[in-house]
């Protein structure tokens, strides 16, 4: 009997899906993206520019036999439901798989569905409709715009400079990172000190004299206030506000990856990975299930479903009492509110009780979560603010703190808060308005400048600028430190001398593109794009009238970077030899290229003999940049080691030996040395 078929992306997912949709449904993955723009065309851009920038896709490699398989399965088929992901790049995903298996539009349905659960998903099933092509058109024009900008600044920074690439987002980042360092360069500091009283429970600084502000530039201004203080502090006022401390919505892709960083040390991809896993499924008591919602979100709404079940578990733990309101967030222009905000999918499963079936990343990044949630929806914690000014012959003293009255949210998430207030005693029951202060101490301090950015830091600027969406921070971060333009410093992005000289040539030549309104501009198109208020091929018509003749400029008068020289002469012509950049790093080649074709051959070192040919084991590359290791022989000798030999013999079986991560081990049987 034909059962309907249900295709995801990830096969991690079809497990659980399967076991709440029943035996009438078969659920199967297409393995995410199974086609890509062609590299046919001009510049290799995979559109026809003259016909309305029509693209041309190709089936990514390795992936014909999903497509052949899946194929298979629709001939089969009672109905197909495309679920992909519930983000534009997933609706472009189900369109590519109706394109490609030749669905028609009554052979099909789409599914969306924001978390990996029974309830979820089933309703989602009772819910389709059809693609979205308006989000499918933002999709497609943002990955066209992409593949035009990158091909084509790339193609001008690897003449012009030093560097290997460009890219439409990247580009801002690493703009906003240099111009933080040039901020920092020729940042002047400056003296200044402060003076502070210390007492028994707290301590107060100065900050007025007559009530005046008051800057102490040296030392010796700072040795002429202590002469004029006594160690007696008359209390002047104590002001006391009772304030509401309100909790933060749940999480963004944004929010959770800063808060990771800051509080987990995990970098955004590693974020972004441990966090798909939770939404895709964790064997929990032998049944696979999604335990937060779609992670990627720039929304923070959640579903009265889950409020409701919220305020119940609030109730039964915490009290009546404890039970708050939905958090609205302000929506800005860049919101897209498609879907929830970062939420556990079941309030019930607390960290704690599914512990012991979570990897130590995965607990630690659900707990976040699942805190933020809970307290999202939780009681205003009250506090009791106080400020206390105390007078010493004319010179003001001020010290402020708390006093927690009601904790509210605070309850569960105050081990999550970045602040710990200082508690005040309680003024207003001292018999005497004189306190005695234990000691008086000046400090001297020099202004500091701007702190460079962390990789939370530059997710948040971004995010604020409007530069980006939620599934591009992480990579973004990644491309940055991979091309070498950024380093990290104390967790902190520095710019290298290839990002400054990469950065400022595309400040030169692309300053009208390669800046934050322009980019935040394009977002703010591909989002009306997506709401079906723009055409997506005027969009890019508009942009590539702009910027190819601004590439074509660029590439005539921007001047060619000089290669470096090594000294040495070409024995061939005898121009000078210099160091060029390829596909698998630096090498050593004639200036006088392409006449001449020299290419310096360095002697590879030794790391082994071959023990099948007695040749030598040196160290290679794969096509994809992988270093691995075989016979110099090759191929007549096909001798190949992932792990570095160690020239031994393995005492069993007599093959070679391999070192990884210091364990030696066989290359061929179970020996371990």
């Amino acid at each position: 009997m034909a059962k309907n078929l249900v295709i995801v992306e990830s096969p991690h997912k079809t497990i659980p899906i399967g076991n709440y949709l029943g035996k009438d449904y078969k659920v199967v993955a297409s393995v995410g993206h199974i086609r890509d723009l062609s590299t046919k065309g001009k510049y290799g851009f995979g559109v026809d520019i003259e016909n309305n920038f029509k693209p041309d896709y190709v089936v990514i490699k390795g992936k014909k036999k999903v497509i052949d398989n899946l194929k298979k399965e629709v001939k089969d088929a009672k109905h197909v439901y495309l679920a992909t992901d519930p983000d534009r790049e997933g609706e472009a995903i189900s369109w590519h798989l109706y394109d490609a298996l030749k669905l028609n539009d009554a052979d099909y349905d789409r599914v969306v569905f924001n978390e990996i659960t029974k309830n979820a998903v089933k309703e989602a099933f009772n819910n389709t409709r059809k693609i979205d092509y308006n989000l499918v058109d933002s999709q497609k024009t943002r990955s066209i715009l992409d593949k035009i900008i990158g091909f084509r600044l790339s193609r001008v920074i690897k003449a012009k400079t030093s560097g290997i690439s460009a890219g439409r987002v990247q580009s801002v980042a690493l703009k906003l990172v240099v111009e933080k360092e040039r901020e920092i360069q020729n940042f002047k500091s400056e003296e200044y000190w402060t003076i502070t009283a210390n007492f028994n429970d707290f301590s107060a600084e100065l900050y007025n004299y007559n009530h005046k502000d008051l800057e102490i530039h040296n030392e010796l201004e700072a040795t002429e206030i202590l002469k004029k203080l006594s160690n007696a502090f008359n209390i002047e006022s104590v002001d006391k506000k009772e304030k509401a401390k309100k909790s933060k919505p749940v999480y963004t892709t944004s929010t959770m990856q800063q808060d990771a960083s800051n509080k987990l040390n995990m970098s955004s991809k590693k974020t972004m990975s441990v966090a798909q896993k939770l939404y895709e499924g964790i064997n929990v008591k032998d049944e696979v299930v999604g335990l937060i919602t779609y992670m990627r979100t720039d929304s923070v709404r959640v579903s009265k479903d889950f409020v409701k079940s919220a305020y119940d578990f609030i109730k039964i733990n915490y009290g009546e009492e404890y039970v708050g309101s939905v958090k609205v967030s302000k929506k800005s222009e860049n919101v897209q509110d498609a879907h929830e905000g970062i939420r556990p999918t079941d309030i019930n499963k607390t960290p704690e009780s599914i512990k012991a079936y979570l990897t130590n990343d995965e607990y630690k990044l659900y707990r976040l979560i699942y805190y933020r949630a809970l307290a999202s929806l939780m009681k205003d914690a009250k506090t009791i603010n106080t400020t206390v000014i105390l007078d010493n012959n004319n010179y003001q003293f001020k010290a402020t703190g708390q006093i927690i009255k009601f904790d509210g949210y605070l309850k569960v998430y105050s081990s999550f808060e970045d602040a710990n207030e200082t508690t005040l005693p309680p003024f207003d029951t001292y018999k005497s308005k004189v306190i005695v202060s234990n000691e008086i101490t000046k400090e001297q301090h020099f202004t500091k400048p701007p702190a460079r950015y962390t990789e939370a830091k530059l997710i948040k600027e971004m995010e604020e600028l409007g530069i980006g969406r939620p599934s591009t921070y992480a990579q973004t971060m990644s491309v940055i430190k991979d091309r070498g333009y950024v380093t990290l410093e104390d967790k902190r992005f520095v710019p290298t001398e290839l990002g400054f000289e990469v950065s400022d040539k595309l400040e030169e030549a692309f300053s009208n593109i390669i800046n934050v309104e322009y980019t935040a501009s394009m977002e703010n198109d591909l989002d009306k794009i997506a709401e079906g208020k723009a055409v997506w091929y005027k969009v890019l018509d508009d942009f590539y009238k702009d910027f190819e003749p601004t590439v074509e400029d660029a590439l005539k008068k921007l001047p060619k970077k000089e290669a470096q020289k090594t000294g040495e002469v070409c024995p061939n012509c005898g121009s000078d030899l210099v160091i060029r950049k390829g596909r698998f790093g630096e090498f050593t080649a004639c200036s006088n290229y392409p006449k001449c074709k020299y290419i310096k051959t360095e002697e590879p070192e030794e790391i082994a003999k071959c023990p099948n040919c007695g040749g030598k084991i040196i160290e290679k590359k794969s096509k994809r940049g992988k270093v691995f290791y075989g016979c110099n022989n090759y191929p007549t000798c096909q001798t190949a080691y992932w792990d570095k030999p160690i020239n031994e013999l393995c005492p069993n079986c007599n093959a070679m030996l391999t070192e990884k991560n210091g364990k030696v081990k066989c290359s061929s049987c179970d020996y371990v040395k």
